[in-house]
């Protein structure tokens, strides 16, 4: 994790340092310029439903998509901030991603628990490019490799399926945040603050026009993406209704009249010290606003 710390501060300290230098760069206000942008990508998620309980592991099976839109303002040679709106989708399951095999995670694949979590993420980042632009946007340089760091606020709700064909509501799909699947007094919150960074590069195909890709990280503070973090209640009644009692004992798969030794002690069900994150790896096309020139008035 503490990589990961580091990844995230070094841009962010970078833009920083740079920015305290804004007089000092002398970049004409002339040569500032806005672009706007849209992004299609692939997103997943690290968490406790996947191969491994681990921030490297994930499944290429739980791709989805993710699209955005963004708006950009460069200040200085290698200087700019973004703003950006996005839509995607994360999802798991322990059936695909779970190995019955493995002795040390075999609570893993009993839990048998799926998820799918539609995200809406508003972000703002610095952007520092390595290749510096002293010029117009018309003669900005043909290729520049990026790194990007800032925060942003997200909005989630995951959502299970009943896979159990006996169950009178099997395929229903489920809101997991009001069942309180793992006891807790108060439902975990579905706005969330994270972090985002990584690097990129972008590639400038006419003087209106660039093409980008990308790979972001999202740093969140909640361990609840998944709705899966800690331990299971010791007691299927403390469970409140048929779809909490389902998707916080019944979905396991080694119910058949009995209860696995984890749930009766109310053992574990995540691995609560890690929080959950995700990714997003991407191409964008941007437009360059060409800035207005004021000719000089003559008397």
């Amino acid at each position: 994790m503490k990589q990961f710390f580091a990844l995230t501060a070094a841009p962010l300290l970078a833009l920083t340092l740079l920015a305290s230098e804004a007089d000092a760069q002398q970049f004409s206000k002339r040569k500032q310029y806005n672009s706007v942008g849209v992004s299609l990508n692939a997103m997943n998620y690290f968490g406790d439903i996947t191969p491994k309980p681990s921030i490297p592991s994930f499944r290429a099976g739980a791709t989805r998509p993710n699209i955005g839109l963004t708006f950009t303002r460069r200040f200085l040679p290698r200087v700019s901030a973004r703003a950006s709106l996005s839509y995607g989708r994360i999802t798991g399951s322990d059936e695909k991603a779970a190995d019955q095999n493995d002795q040390d995670a075999k609570y893993r694949y009993n839990r048998n628990m799926n998820f799918r979590n539609d995200i809406l993420e508003f972000a703002a980042v610095g952007i520092f490019d390595l290749v510096e632009n002293r010029n117009n946007y018309i003669k900005r340089p043909d290729f520049v490799p990026y790194l990007f760091g800032g925060v942003g606020v997200i909005h989630h709700n995951p959502k299970g399926e009943i896979t159990d064909s006996s169950n009178p509501n099997a395929g229903a799909i489920v809101a997991l945040q009001p069942l309180k699947t793992e006891g807790q007094s108060s439902g975990y919150a579905l706005t969330q603050f994270v972090i985002p960074f990584g690097a990129g590069a972008r590639y400038k195909l006419n003087k209106s026009f660039d093409i980008g890709l990308e790979l972001g990280f999202r740093k969140t503070f909640t361990d609840y993406l998944d709705d899966v973090s800690t331990n299971y209640v010791a007691n299927v009644n403390q469970l409140n209704g048929s779809n909490a009692q389902y998707f916080g004992w019944y979905a396991t798969k080694e119910l058949q009249g009995t209860y696995t030794e984890a749930q009766q002690g109310g053992g574990q069900r995540g691995k609560s010290n890690e929080k959950d994150w995700y990714t997003t790896l991407g191409i964008s096309l941007n437009y360059v606003l060409a800035p207005r020139v004021r000719n000089p008035k003559f008397r």
